[in-house]
């Protein structure tokens, strides 16, 4: 019995250790921790593409005025008989004078049934003047520019050339009839421009960003719903932390951009090839302009309009632009709040001002400081956040 009984509890011990044994065998290890997820990669954000404009007061190269012919109620393109002559008005187009020009010199062909083969006055020889000459003499006419001044010494010279029609009328004082005439106008001169692509002319496609720290605005003339929206190629907006410049918001869509000093010398040329007669003349009154030959007169005088032809309506808005020493490398527009920057061949040009009623041409050393100071502030903080973006970028290898 004793050795029956050893054997079993040598046996019931043998089996208690196994199963200790398998116990130990099948513990689960303490669970290691679970990774950190990767970070986001960094997408490349819109303008890091672009080259940040180098804004100095050392590298000014001038510093201009000019005075847009402002009519609260919009342009005059408007036909009238007066003591035998056909008088056609075409003037008062502020800050669209350019953008304007081939669309109200069409309207002012239209005020006549037919001008081929008539002898025609152009009083006036900045931009609106040479189109409406040019445009006279595609149609038939025969053509003599009278004016006091030419390119270079023109108000349309100090323009800033980039196409879209701002600063051209008052929205509350813009009625129905205005709204087609500016509509019609800047559509017929938006696809005129595009023929004009190229060295030649100066003209070339540019985009361009709106800057904002609010939504950016839909109005009557501009973004989704506006009347020329459809001009507003490859438009999109971009929120904060989508852009790399140095606003919440940023509004881009290509457009544009005329090189004045180009464009109007070779405007001028072909008029003259055209056969067109110039004669520098300076006229002290309405009734002196009535005078010349032609029968057919057409009045481009701008702001003169104002003394000439007694429309107290029309007011001066000076405009003082700044220009760097020109950056190629710097191929958009950039506009935020009252300033813009256009890069242009003959300079970068810096704006931002917009002066009712002043007549003074004198530049203003404050504003040309303020308008340097404010662009730089813009370009610096731009080019801070593109660097930064970019080296993250680099970091992860992703291309722009």
């Amino acid at each position: 019995m004793n050795r029956r009984r050893s054997l079993s509890l040598a046996l019931g011990s043998l089996a208690l250790a196994t199963g200790c044994r398998r116990k130990e065998e099948v513990a689960v290890a303490p669970a290691e921790p679970t990774p950190a997820p990767p970070p986001a990669p960094v997408k490349p954000l819109e303008g890091a593409d672009l080259v940040p404009a180098k804004i100095d007061a050392s590298l000014e190269i001038r510093t201009i005025t000019g005075l847009r012919p402002f009519r609260p109620s919009g342009y005059v393109v408007r036909r009238e008989e007066r003591e035998g002559k056909t008088l056609v008005h075409n003037y008062g187009h502020g800050g669209g004078g350019i953008t304007l020009s081939w669309g109200c010199a069409d309207q002012a062909m239209r005020t006549m049934e037919s001008v081929s083969g008539l002898s025609c006055a152009v009083i006036g020889g900045g931009v609106m003047g040479l189109t409406t000459a040019r445009m006279l003499q595609l149609r038939g006419a025969k053509v003599k520019i009278y004016t006091d001044h030419l390119p270079p010494d023109t108000t349309s010279n100090v323009a800033g050339g980039h196409w879209w029609p701002v600063s051209v009328f008052d929205s509350s004082k813009r009625t129905p009839e205005f709204a087609a005439q500016f509509v019609e106008a800047s559509r017929f001169a938006y696809r005129y421009f595009q023929r004009l692509v190229g060295p030649r002319w100066g003209v070339r496609w540019v985009p361009s960003y709106y800057l904002s720290d609010g939504a950016p605005d839909n109005g009557w003339m501009a973004g989704p719903g506006g009347v020329l929206h459809d001009t507003q190629v490859g438009f999109k907006d971009f929120g904060p932390g989508e852009h790399v410049f140095p606003a919440q918001y940023a509004r881009r869509f290509h457009t544009l951009l005329i090189e004045p000093s180009i464009y109007l010398e070779t405007l001028l040329r072909d008029v003259q090839g055209a056969g067109g007669e110039i004669e520098i003349r300076r006229f002290a009154s309405a009734e002196e302009i009535l005078k010349v030959p032609e029968q057919t007169i057409f009045n481009c005088t701008g702001l003169g309009a104002r003394e000439l032809f007694k429309d107290e309506e029309l007011i001066p808005v000076k405009g003082q632009l700044s220009f760097l020493k020109p950056q190629t490398e710097v191929n958009y527009n950039l506009l935020l709040g009252s300033y813009y920057m256009f890069s242009r061949g003959d300079g970068l040009l810096l704006g931002g001002t917009f002066d009712r009623g002043q007549w003074d041409l004198t530049t203003d050393d404050a504003v040309k400081r303020r308008v340097i100071e404010g662009q730089k502030r813009i370009f610096d903080a731009m080019a801070k956040t593109r660097h930064e973006h970019l080296a993250a970028l680099a970091k992860q290898h992703t291309p722009i």
